[in-house]
């Protein structure tokens, strides 16, 4: 069986040098696929991509992400969708490449399903009364 789960990893400086991702693919026979990144030697790194293996497989280079310090979240808790701001116009379902962004035929309502979210931000790019947020462990990070 194939486990696909999306991440969003955050690097500490003393290891944005090191071969990480070579090593989830040679150590823990891994596919990756990076979605995001902004890695600067000497400084903080942050990464958002998928990994893909059998359970075990995935669950070991998590292990390995968290002991050489990389924090690890889900992937689904990275973009919000605020319902207090949305105005289901649909804007964002127009341009969200996986469909976690979808009209409800019977409400005419725009629904997300974070689970199938990569949080490419398209949706935050397009949505003009910024109802999609991306967040950090610290709050909001961004809205466009």
């Amino acid at each position: 069986m194939i486990y696909k789960k999306g991440l969003y990893l955050k690097f500490p400086p003393e290891i944005v040098d090191k071969p990480i991702v070579y090593n989830l693919v040679k150590e823990y026979g891994l596919i990756f696929n990076i979605l995001k990144a902004t890695i600067t030697p000497g400084k903080e790194g942050i990464m958002v991509m998928e990994l893909e293996g059998t359970p075990e497989e995935v669950k070991k280079g998590l292990e390995y992400l968290k002991r050489i310090g990389v924090e690890v979240k889900p992937l689904e808790q990275q973009i919000i969708k605020n319902e207090e701001n949305c105005i289901h116009c649909g804007n964002c379902t127009a341009v969200c490449p996986t469909q976690a962004l979808y009209v409800d035929r019977e409400s005419f309502k725009i629904i997300f399903d974070p689970q199938k979210c990569t949080a490419c931000e398209f949706c935050v790019a397009v949505c003009i009364t910024k109802a999609m947020e991306v967040h950090v462990e610290s709050g909001v990070e961004k809205t466009l």
